[in-house]
């Protein structure tokens, strides 16, 4: 069967408005600041690892050859408080929280078991943690893991796979034995974006806490943990922070509650006084008392650069971009890719979702790999799901007509096309 004689036309269609929209996006020149890729790559995976800023290689380089080479071990006195000075950029540039609330170090999953132990030391005498069947099953096995040690229930509720979390759901859930809610503000899977000041006012009428995985949000969602009132979160920071593998996570403590949340991994870099080698544990009273070990000081300082940018850009711009990228890509996916087969998985109002949409297809697990083959790189969410993720910064909509040119030729091997949808009906 011949591909449907929209797809062709659609194409062509959105190349043109691509141009227009390239030609006015306020963020243009940012995709020019990002290490360039091999020739005909396109990269729509952002939601595992963030595009290479152009500034990073140079600064890494400076840093081993300048500081670790030059200056040996009298640089790590320069390097001792870049958990707290990494973590206040990014409170004042991507995540809207103040100065001393917010620190980079381990990674998600140890932030996350500090924290998750750290709620349950702040709400004392409560013995319920909830968390949601939607959320990243690593996040799922960590607060297990602490509810099990500490002998709490774990209360699962049902997320929607591809609308989200109810949040008549959630209010049935929480009552007056809950201390910490755990979620995803953006699910890693469909996408769906929660209504952060909405979760708070909810799970606060209750008592209890929030902690937030913010992984697939920071970087690329217009955050404000303090006017919303967050309590705690985590996130990974070599998504759409764009800080490289290996980075360090964030690790974000409102400040009113640091001195009653004692994290349970008493390291020397947590200690109120780290150098004077003291035989009794004593927590620092600061956003320090989260930290553990010695701070990897080459991972921390990769994540510079990218805050660079996306402070240069602001949060707002980047957000709007975002939610204007993955509108050009529903709508020209609607058109060209779902005649072959491909079913949206997420939220449709452009407001529920976050910087990643994701589609259904039966032979997702080969259709991922045939992607990658043709030089365009998705995400594969097993059974049956594909996420793309475009970064704000680092896409141009002409890379999203490609993209979609790329996609719908290598569905076409899948399988036939139906006919095309006459305009407000249904195709037969």
């Amino acid at each position: 069967m011949t591909a449907p004689e929209g797809g062709p036309a659609a194409l062509r269609k959105a190349a043109r408005r691509a141009r227009r929209l390239d030609a006015r996006d306020p963020l243009a020149p940012f995709p020019g600041r990002f290490a360039p890729v091999p020739d005909g790559r396109l990269l729509l995976d952002g939601a595992s690892l963030g595009r290479l800023p152009a500034a990073t290689p140079a600064l890494l380089d400076r840093v081993v050859r300048d500081e670790w080479g030059s200056r040996f071990a009298r640089a790590g006195t320069q390097w001792r408080d870049l958990p707290q000075r990494i973590g206040d950029r990014m409170a004042e540039a991507v995540l809207g929280a103040r100065p001393g609330e917010v620190v980079a170090g381990d990674c998600t999953s140890v932030n996350l078991y500090k924290l998750t132990a750290a709620a349950l030391e702040a709400r004392p005498g409560r013995r319920t943690v909830v968390v949601d069947d939607d959320n990243s099953p690593t996040d799922r096995h960590v607060v297990a893991g602490v509810a099990a040690e500490r002998e709490r229930a774990l209360r699962t509720v049902h997320t929607h796979p591809d609308t989200g979390l109810d949040m008549a759901t959630l209010r049935s859930a929480v009552d007056e034995d809950t201390a910490v809610v755990v979620l995803p503000l953006v699910s890693p899977r469909s996408g769906a974006l929660l209504d952060m000041a909405q979760v708070h006012e909810v799970v606060h009428a209750q008592g209890a806490l929030v902690l937030w995985d913010l992984s697939h949000a920071v970087g690329a969602v217009d955050l404000q943990l303090a006017a919303t009132g967050a309590d705690m979160a985590v996130a990974a920071t070599y998504k759409h922070l764009m800080a490289g593998p290996g980075c360090p996570a964030l690790l974000y403590v409102r400040r009113d509650l640091q001195a009653c949340a004692a994290q349970p991994v008493h390291g020397w870099y947590g200690h109120r006084e780290p150098f004077a080698a003291r035989p009794r544990y004593d927590p620092d009273p600061t956003i320090r008392r989260f930290l553990t070990g010695t701070p990897p000081a080459l991972s921390l300082a990769a994540a510079e650069p990218a805050l660079d940018l996306l402070a240069e850009a602001g949060m707002a711009a980047v957000r709007a971009k975002s939610l204007a990228l993955t509108g050009f890509l529903t709508e020209l996916a609607g058109a060209v890719l779902e005649p072959y087969g491909l079913r949206p998985a997420g939220p449709a109002a452009p407001e529920r979702r976050g910087p990643h949409v994701t589609y259904r297809h039966p032979r997702a697990g080969k259709l991922v790999p045939a992607l990658a083959a043709a030089e365009l790189f998705v995400d594969h969410l097993p059974p049956d799901r594909v996420r793309l993720s475009p970064g704000p910064l680092s896409t141009r909509f002409a890379d999203l007509v490609e993209a979609v040119g790329r996609f719908r030729d290598v569905l076409a091997c899948f399988a036939p096309a139906r006919p095309a949808a006459e305009p407000g009906g249904r195709a037969s």
